[in-house]
C-alpha cells in the first residue's frame, strides 16, 4: 500500500470541498481494495462498499494514516479534512479524485467536545460543593472529581482519536509533539467547586502543530457552552467565530468607564490603582475571566500565573471574537516538543480591542510577573 502523505494545496477560506487522492499517481488495477476499505471506483465516480470486491479499471483508497482526523472513524467518505489554503482544483493526477465534505471534521470535533463534557459536567455537578480537596505541589487545590474528569476525557480522547497527543493539568503534562493534540483542564476553578461557588469549568484546547485552532470551555453550573475557531496562521480552512450555547459571540467596542468591568486574578491585585477606568470583578477561574471578553461583558481580563490548560481553549474563543490577547512575559504558543508545561505560567491580558492594551497596561505593570 502507499504511504498517503497530504499534499500541499491551496484553497479559499470559504470553499465548501476538499479534493483528495494518493499523491504517488500510483493506481490498483484489477486487485482488490486493502481489507475494510469503503472505496471503490464507479466509472468517474468512488462509491462506498461494504466488502472488496474485485473490480475492473482502477481502484483506489486512503490509506487510514496520517490523515488528520479520529483514526477509529477512518477510512470514511464525507469526511471533512482540515487543509491549508490555496487554489482548486487540484491537477495533474492521472486518475479520478474522491470528493470530500468540508464540514464533517469540524462537526465531530465540536460534538465530540460537546457530548464529553456535558457527560463530564453531570457527574461533576453531583459532587459540586460536597467534596474534599488536597493541596498540590504548586499550592492549587485538587480533588478525587478532578482526577475523575480527568481520565474519564482522557479515555474518551484516546477511543475517539487514536494517535492525537494529550496534555492535561492531572496527567501528563508533558507536550508530546505530535501534530494534532488536546490540552485538558478537567476543572478550571477547584476552589470555587468545593466551596459551592457556582463558576468553573471544563476546558478543551485542540493544538494543530502546537498551536490552539479550535476551543471549548463548558461551565456546569450556569449550563453554558462556549466554542471557537482560530485559524491563524495554520494555513488550514477552518470555520470561523466564537459562540454561546451555539449563538455568535463578539467582544465588545464600548469605551472604558465606571459602568464597565475589567477581571482580575487574586495574583494580580497590584493592578488596581486609583484611576482604574473600570470597576474591577474577580471571579476565581481563569478561563472565564477571559470569556467574559469575549461575550463583551468585560473591556478585559488579567491573569498572573495562568497555566497552559488554563488558557488553551479561550485563547482561540477570544480571538475568534474580537478580542486582543497579549501575552506580557512569553508567548505560550506554540508548545514545543518534550517540554514539561506543570511549572510554567504564562501571564496575560485580554481586552476586547486592541486599542484599549495602552489604557490598562500601565496598571497591569504594577503586577510583578
Amino acid at each position: 500500500m502507499p504511504t498517503w502523505t497530504m499534499p500541499t494545496w491551496t484553497m479559499p477560506h470559504d470553499a465548501a470541498m476538499l479534493q483528495v487522492g494518493i499523491p504517488d499517481g500510483r493506481c490498483y488495477n484489477g486487485g482488490n481494495l486493502p481489507s475494510g476499505s469503503p472505496l471503490r471506483r464507479d466509472g468517474n465516480r468512488h462509491r462506498r462498499v461494504d466488502s472488496p470486491q474485485r473490480t475492473a479499471g482502477p481502484t483506489h483508497w486512503l490509506p487510514n494514516a496520517p490523515c488528520p482526523m479520529p483514526h477509529a472513524q477512518l477510512p470514511m467518505p464525507n469526511y471533512q479534512f482540515p487543509i491549508p489554503n490555496s487554489q482548486l482544483p487540484i491537477t495533474n493526477y492521472p486518475f479520478p479524485i474522491p470528493i470530500y465534505q468540508m464540514t464533517d471534521f469540524w462537526t465531530t470535533i465540536l460534538e465530540f467536545a460537546q457530548t464529553t463534557t456535558t457527560k463530564v459536567g453531570k457527574q461533576l455537578m453531583l459532587d459540586f460543593g460536597q467534596v474534599q480537596a488536597s493541596q498540590k505541589a504548586d499550592g492549587t487545590l485538587v480533588t478525587q472529581a478532578d482526577k475523575w474528569a480527568d481520565k474519564t476525557i482522557c479515555d474518551a480522547i484516546a477511543s475517539t482519536f487514536a494517535g492525537y497527543g494529550i496534555l492535561s493539568e492531572e496527567a501528563d503534562k508533558v507536550f508530546p509533539g505530535t501534530e494534532w493534540c488536546w490540552v485538558i483542564d478537567p476543572l478550571d476553578g477547584t476552589t470555587n467547586f468545593t466551596r459551592g461557588i457556582p463558576i468553573w469549568s471544563i476546558s478543551l484546547g485542540l493544538l494543530y502543530k502546537g498551536v490552539p485552532i479550535f476551543g471549548y470551555v463548558y461551565v456546569p453550573p450556569t449550563d453554558q457552552a462556549f466554542h471557537g475557531f482560530w485559524q491563524g496562521t495554520s494555513e488550514l480552512a477552518t470555520p470561523t467565530g466564537a459562540f454561546l450555547n451555539h449563538r455568535p459571540i463578539h467582544s465588545s467596542a464600548d469605551d472604558p468607564s465606571n459602568n464597565h468591568f475589567f477581571s482580575l486574578s487574586s495574583p494580580s491585585t497590584a493592578a488596581i490603582q486609583d484611576g482604574f477606568p473600570c470597576k474591577i470583578r474577580m471571579l476565581g477561574v481563569a478561563s472565564y475571566n477571559f470569556l467574559t471578553v469575549a461575550t463583551g461583558a468585560t473591556l478585559g481580563g488579567m491573569e498572573a500565573k495562568p497555566k497552559v490548560w488554563d488558557i488553551a481553549a479561550t485563547w482561540v474563543i477570544v480571538q475568534a471574537a474580537g478580542g486582543s490577547w497579549i501575552s506580557l512575559k512569553t508567548e505560550p504558543f506554540p508548545l514545543l516538543s518534550g517540554e514539561d508545561y506543570s511549572d510554567r505560567s504564562f501571564p496575560t491580558l485580554v481586552v476586547s480591542r486592541a486599542e484599549l492594551q495602552p489604557v490598562f497596561q500601565p496598571f497591569v505593570d504594577k503586577v510583578k510577573i
